[in-house]
């Protein structure tokens, strides 16, 4: 398998490999000098032996494997350094050899006995539950470890400043004057600044410049603040990537129209010029030659002094890793992503999808390498996110940002692949190695490896822009969406479908008779671009001639046009065939959707499907692909299966969750349900939560007995009642 953990015996050091090996090595029967070299982290089973004096050792996995880690290359290196101090007559011990390499002085602090925690503050488009969802979990991992902790945040939509959580709650505005008073009264012995968001960490640097976490002597946990503050200013980020001999997409600051013509010749047209310190981008857009940006220019001269002028990478593949690290130099990445909209809208705008679809393998493991690389020279220490743009046409690409901070990407990303990255993140804060922490959804496996998907993750934005008067649809470099849900399915066009549904109970998936066609909007993407996309498909636009308006992957093209196809042959047949509702199930089509297209009604639809036994099954995630034995109680539907991966012993209560947060609904009724379920617990009563937002507690999988990762729509929760048969159901 993939993604086996095996740790070096004299350093402690773990690293990521490839097998593909049924036997291992008893190491009692060794003989006379011989010493175990490498030790599996999963199951203690020997990975590699070396001999103590001779210039021999062998090892159990492939450190050059060209389908996966390639963490252990250095080997190779060792070997051939071997051969040639040989050769000369030299003596080597390869054992020190190798220890050199991997030898690290990790810099650790005396632990905490009372740590003070920021939460992010009230709510704000950009800024959600995410980071209610990442604080509960740091108090969680705290008090396993015995730590007191004491939470500032003035929210009380919140799970996080429920009774019951935090030792101390206070409700007070996370700025240095009230934090500072905080500390003086608390006497606190670390910080985390991570778990509260951007409001958090300009605190933390604040109160770090001047001199409070000094004066009370109150160590930061993680990631010091000096990465973070190298990961903020943009031209120290530029300056450390190229230190290491990676890229940032090329800029430069001018004054003058002159200015800016030369260092566009330098940078090599099309170029984005935007006016510095404007709002909201005034005087910014895309030039194609001089005489655009000359035009663009003197305009953008009117607003203001200064004039960055940027590559433009319009078009690129966006694609994002969350990596995590630990105070001894071990390394993962947790989940890779890929947003479906190209290049030029925000990340947290965009429809995102996990694991990536279009990379090949080369370009992930050099996406990887590259985001391991970047961690480690940061010396990050926890959790972080690397954004890159990638060139659909070759493999040359740059490293957009680094949050060296748990974001909104690692709500999603720890939903996404049952990885608790916030729980991780806390106790790596601690100096606590990555291989101590057990996989809490294995619970025999360690935290220390890269989970595998055997499933599909698409995330989609909400945006409420319709309760704004004139403000405009278009979306782009900044962020208006309020909340975002994630669907999980065996194939993309499944998980598609079910997604567009969660975010609008009205669609009843990737419908198009829903919007006209329109050029402008493919090209200039508003939030309903992907209705329209599918009435350009239904049209009998071609793929090659959308990808030129939208610049969105052939591969997505093509599975989206799977589906405007399947409408067509659905609404020529009168009555539908048995192998065709089958199919429209596994495509993630709704009995609704079905109903629609062949003119009739979902009851009945739905009749037909149990009267023939077309049900979905109940797939658990547990992510390690099925290599190790599961104990999850997370779940999802799909009808692309031939069983259900658990048994129903009913007796169970459900609740119902508040789906995607929009305006008017959000993190409240979050808190109700998590409530909700604590409430029952404590009566001594099993549950099942269905929820579809990541950005929530309640689909935390330790919240409830069963947690179903699911729309909650008439047809779903019913599917669901059907198999689990529970004692009741609460919806309020």
């Amino acid at each position: 398998g993939h993604n086996l953990p095996c740790t070096h015996s004299e350093t402690g050091r773990c690293f990521m490999t490839s097998q593909n090996h049924g036997f291992a090595v008893e190491t009692e029967t060794l003989p006379k000098d011989w010493k175990v070299l490498f030790s599996n982290e999963n199951d203690k089973t020997n990975e590699g032996i070396i001999h103590e004096k001779l210039p021999y050792f062998s090892v159990q996995f492939h450190p050059e494997h060209t389908a996966g880690p390639t963490d252990l290359e250095c080997l190779f290196d060792v070997f051939v350094d071997a051969v040639k101090i040989y050769k000369n007559g030299g003596k080597c011990v390869i054992d020190s050899m190798i220890t050199d390499r991997f030898h690290f002085v990790p810099s650790l602090q005396e632990r905490p006995k009372k740590v003070l925690i920021l939460g992010s503050g009230g709510l704000s488009i950009g800024q959600a539950g995410e980071f209610d969802y990442s604080g509960s979990q740091a108090v969680k991992a705290m008090q396993e470890e015995k730590i007191l902790t004491v939470l500032i945040n003035p929210n009380i939509a919140t799970v996080q400043t429920s009774k019951g959580l935090a030792d101390k709650v206070y409700f007070l505005p996370i700025t240095p004057e009230y934090v500072e008073q905080v500390i003086k009264a608390e006497r606190p012995t670390g910080v985390l600044l991570t778990f509260g968001g951007q409001t958090a960490l300009n605190c933390g640097v604040e109160l770090k410049k001047s001199g409070v976490f000094e004066k009370y002597n109150v160590k930061v946990l993680g990631t010091p603040i000096q990465s973070i503050i190298d990961t903020e200013d943009r031209k120290i980020f530029a300056e450390k990537i190229n230190f290491i001999g990676e890229k940032v997409a090329p800029s430069a600051a001018v004054a003058s129209v002159e200015e800016s013509l030369l260092a566009a010749q330098q940078i090599g047209y099309p170029v984005m010029a935007r006016a510095a310190f404007s709002l909201g981008g005034l005087g910014s857009g895309f030039a194609n030659n001089e005489e655009e940006l000359k035009n663009l220019a003197q305009q953008a001269f009117a607003h203001s002094d200064q004039l960055i002028i940027d590559k433009s990478l319009k078009g690129w593949k966006e694609v994002e890793y969350e990596v995590v690290r630990d105070a001894f130099d071990n390394c993962i990445t947790v989940c890779n992503m890929e947003n479906v909209d190209p290049l030029g809208i925000h990340t947290g705008e965009s429809i995102v999808v996990a694991p990536s679809q279009t990379l090949s393998n080369r370009e992930y493991y050099m996406l990887r390498n590259t985001a391991i690389k970047v961690i480690r020279h940061f010396g990050i220490i926890g959790e972080c996110n690397i954004q890159y743009a990638l060139n659909p046409y070759s493999e040359e690409f740059y490293i957009i940002e680094v949050n060296a901070r748990l974001s909104r990407s690692s709500a999603l990303a720890s939903k996404a692949t049952g990885y608790p990255l916030a729980y991780v993140a806390a106790k790596l804060a601690l100096g606590i190695p990555l291989p101590k922490i057990k996989n809490s959804v294995t619970d025999v496996t360690t935290a220390c490896f890269e989970p595998s998907l055997d499933y599909c993750v698409v995330k989609i934005p909400r945006w409420d822009l319709a309760k704004f008067n004139r403000v405009s649809t278009k979306i782009g470099s900044s962020m208006k969406s309020v909340g975002e849900v994630m669907s999980i399915g065996r194939n993309f066009e499944e998980a598609f479908q079910k997604a567009l549904r969660m975010v609008d109970e009205n669609v009843t998936g990737f419908d198009p008779t829903l919007k006209q066609v329109n050029e402008n909007e493919l090209r200039e993407p508003t939030d309903k671009r992907m209705f329209v996309l599918a009435a350009a498909l239904r049209e009998g636009y071609t793929v090659d001639k959308l990808y030129e308006l939208t610049k969105i992957d052939k591969w997505f093209l093509e599975k989206l046009k799977n589906i405007t196809d399947h409408y067509v042959v659905l609404s020529s047949q009168g009555v539908i065939s048995l192998e065709n509702l089958k199919k429209s199930k596994q495509m993630g089509f709704s009995d609704k959707q079905i109903a629609a297209a062949i003119k009739s009604t979902e009851i009945a639809v739905r009749k037909l499907r149990d009267d023939n036994k077309i049900t979905p099954f109940v797939k658990q995630i547990d992510t390690v692909a099925a290599e190790w034995p599961a104990t999850t109680n997370y779940l999802y539907l799909t009808y692309n299966g031939v069983s259900h991966d658990i048994d129903f012993p009913k007796d169970y209560t459900m609740v119902l969750g508040s789906g995607v947060y929009r305006i008017g609904s959000s993190v409240e009724f979050d808190w109700c349900a998590v409530g909700c379920l604590r409430e029952l617990r404590k009566q001594g009563k099993q549950t099942i939560m269905i929820n579809y937002n990541p950005e929530t507690v309640s689909t935390d999988y330790d919240m409830s007995d069963r947690l179903y990762f699911e729309e909650i729509s008439f047809e779903v929760v019913m599917d669901i009642y059907n198999l689990e048969k529970p004692d009741g159901v609460i919806l309020s």
